[in-house]
């Protein structure tokens, strides 16, 4: 079997979809101010903490009256948080088209046992919020990582509804729209679109999320780490960079360097356009190719950041073997690194194109893509 793969090679072959690539031309030494070694109590530390909420406010266009806090665990930590704090004083409906999705039904029905409705569709598909009752609490991903799948807008979302919407935006935030009078509680975690490092999450409340905060009581106990108020008030130092357990000043610093890399490069909107141009490529790519195919089956809710792909060629026997030996293939040249669909996702592949990613290292990525897939292909026909 012949190797005859591409010459062109993506200068950055890191097309993860968490932890993400960093920014470009990213060097450790841009870290050379981080305030390592002393207390994130300290001014230092304080200052660096608030300076990266308020780098985030500015850059999303956050209100000046939602209150932003870095709280522990990425943005598995920030969805739990609000969950454990807020649900159980109203009936709720739980939203999931994707397993981080599905990830929070099972905690909010099986381990708080709330009184909660479950919608849900199958991968590629996504449910209809005209659908949901907004008088409940509603929970859902804004961008379904692990489907590529993404809310196209919050129309549907009533400015006059009575429950709270809780909503996970971790591959969504700094690359798509948030419409944030729609959303009452917004997570994200820094290892996402901004190429940050992990085990730090967001947590963005709107004053209505604040208002139910400071006058409901939920009726489990509350881990120390997921208490957002003492005394029935808000705790208003968590949302000022006095974290409730210890950060790493290292990626508190790198989180810092990317959001300074964001608005130099002309802030939101220049980050959108960087996503919006990557996953066009591979857009572009499918359209060419009849045998890859957008896992989101309607364009109006492909993700611009987790683009999830199908192989849909009729001779191919074993799907989810021949992906993997895809992904290997790819890897093994160097070329795209943990490239593999997420493990309860179809099988296929999921390519990362926030605003870090290059598209020239996206169009050479598409040379080794159709390279990698005759080559996989002429192997099970050479098998059989």
């Amino acid at each position: 079997m012949a190797d005859k793969h591409p010459t062109a090679r993506p200068a950055n072959p890191r097309f993860s979809s968490g932890p993400c690539a960093k920014i470009p031309h990213f060097t450790v030494d841009m870290l050379a101010d981080a305030a390592l070694g002393r207390s994130h109590r300290a001014k230092i530390g304080k200052e660096k903490l608030a300076a990266a909420i308020e780098g985030t406010r500015e850059i999303l266009g956050i209100p000046a009256d939602y209150k932003i806090g870095i709280v522990p665990a990425s943005d598995t930590g920030a969805v739990e948080m609000a969950m454990w704090s807020l649900l159980g004083e109203r009936k709720a409906t739980m939203v999931a088209w994707e397993s981080f999705g599905a990830g929070w039904v099972t905690d909010v029905v099986k381990q708080l046992k709330i009184d909660a409705e479950v919608k849900t569709a199958d991968y590629g598909d996504i449910v209809d919020l005209a659908t949901v009752d907004f008088d409940t609490d509603v929970v859902f991903t804004w961008n379904g990582t692990t489907s590529g799948v993404r809310l196209p807008n919050g129309d549907a979302i009533p400015a006059d509804r009575a429950g709270l919407t809780i909503c996970d935006a971790t591959s969504a935030a700094f690359a798509q729209d948030l419409p944030w009078d729609k959303l009452d509680v917004t997570t994200f975690s820094w290892q996402k679109v901004m190429g940050g490092e992990a085990a730090h999450g967001m947590l963005i409340l709107s004053p209505r999320a604040v208002e139910r905060l400071e006058n409901y009581t939920p009726a489990w106990p509350l881990p120390k780490i997921f208490r957002l108020t003492k005394g029935g008030k808000l705790i208003e130092g968590i949302f000022k960079g006095e974290t409730i357990n210890t950060p790493s000043m290292l990626a508190v610093e790198d989180y810092l360097v990317a959001l300074d890399w964001a608005k130099k490069i002309g802030g939101l909107k220049a980050l959108q356009e960087r996503a919006d141009t990557n996953a066009k490529v591979l857009w572009d790519f499918c359209d060419r190719n009849d045998w890859i195919a957008n896992l989101a089956n309607d364009p109006a809710t492909r993700s611009n950041t987790s683009v999830c792909l199908k192989f849909t060629d009729d001779r191919i026997q074993d799907g989810p073997a021949f992906a993997k030996a895809v992904a290997k293939k790819l890897e093994d040249h160097g070329v795209a690194l943990d490239v593999g669909a997420y493990r309860d996702a179809p099988a296929g592949l999921r390519i990362w194109c926030g605003a870090t990613i290059e598209a020239s290292d996206v169009e050479a990525l598409t040379l080794w893509l159709k390279w990698a897939f005759e080559e996989a292909l002429e192997a099970q026909t050479a098998a059989a």
